[in-house]
């Protein structure tokens, strides 16, 4: 860079904008140059900072090394970019390790030299100060708008590991997992709870008279019935197909008898509104479902398989019905 456009440059820097062309000048006169070959370091993770820095050509990239020492870039400087003021401001160690992802040229401020300008010239180390704040403001900003991105992204992966998509309803997986941890508490009355299995009559038939699209329309809307109807910390999951389990931490078999009848209430009215992809009228669709439920203190293998049999003997009566089993008693 030659010597002419230093000021020039320094002006479109956010750590000196709005100074006037003198006292870019005294800057310039506290800068020192400083060139890196690709690949060499400028300061490592941990090292006191007692310098900070201004890109003027090529890149600075960052990094920092985690507990199973691996490195995750973090952040690389373009020319124009500012960064190890805060290091020097509060006498931190570095909280990354900077180096040359390409041939480099630093305009550098000593941290002693920083702080000469404030004492001698005051007005232009206030300007300077009243920079670095909105700098910082700046990049707080940016960090908050990646952090909320990164929490919201985290969240949406949660929620997909644990949903089925379909139903919106929990997946088989957190529902076993949920039993699991409910069935390890000590005392069998802590273990106590309550299960209902249930599935679509005559589904099949479904499918078949129109479509697949219209039966997963049918589990759909039933999902959504569910999920308005089970209040925490009851869950309602989708087990494959059109199997649902309900499952009751604590719960007793009077009160999943009553929840299931209410879910079997829900089906019967429920009239889904399917659109056939051929541009037909719009076609309505009754469905009900059959249920069984079961309550146990034992283990979660015992109570579902209790609750399948009260499944099996509601479809065997001539479904949309409940039926009820207490485990511990067969």
């Amino acid at each position: 860079m030659q010597m002419n456009n230093i000021e020039e440059f320094l002006a479109a820097v956010p750590i000196f904008s709005g100074m006037s062309p003198l006292e870019l000048v005294v800057v310039e006169a506290f800068l020192e140059r400083r060139h890196l070959k690709k690949g060499e370091t400028l300061f490592r993770e941990g090292e006191q900072g007692e310098e900070f820095f201004i890109v003027a050509e090529g890149l600075i990239g960052s990094y920092v090394t985690q507990n199973d020492g691996t490195k995750r870039e973090i952040y690389s400087f373009k020319p124009g970019s500012q960064f190890g003021e805060m290091a020097v401001i509060e006498a931190q160690p570095r909280s990354a390790t900077c180096y040359a992802k390409e041939d480099t040229e630093l305009f550098v401020l000593d941290g002693i030299d920083f702080y000469r300008v404030i004492w001698e010239y005051p007005v232009f180390g206030a300007k300077m100060l009243r920079s670095m704040i909105r700098t910082m403001t700046s990049w707080l900003d940016e960090a908050s708008g990646f952090l909320n991105d990164t929490v919201r992204l985290g969240e949406t992966a949660r929620k997909r590991s644990i949903t089925d998509e379909l139903s919106g309803l929990f997946n088989r997986r957190f529902l076993e997992e949920s039993a699991k941890i409910q069935f390890s508490r000590g005392r069998p009355q802590e273990r106590h709870s309550a299960l209902i299995m249930l599935d679509i009559d005559h589904f099949r038939d479904i499918n078949a008279e129109y479509g697949s699209s219209a039966g997963d329309g049918v589990i759909s809307a039933l999902g959504g019935k569910f999920e308005n109807i089970v209040i925490d910390p009851v869950i309602a999951a989708r087990l494959s197909g059109d199997e649902f389990a309900i499952f009751l931490p604590g719960g007793r078999l009077e009160e999943a008898r009553t929840l299931a009848e209410n879910l079997r209430r829900a089906a019967e009215a429920l009239d889904v509104e399917w659109q056939p992809p051929d541009g037909k009228e719009i076609q309505h669709i009754r469905a009900t479902i059959s249920l069984g439920a079961a309550e146990s203190e034992k283990d979660f293998e015992t109570l579902s398989a209790a609750a399948d049999r009260a499944l099996y003997l509601a479809k065997e009566s001539g479904r949309n019905r409940v039926m009820v089993s207490s485990a511990d008693k067969d």
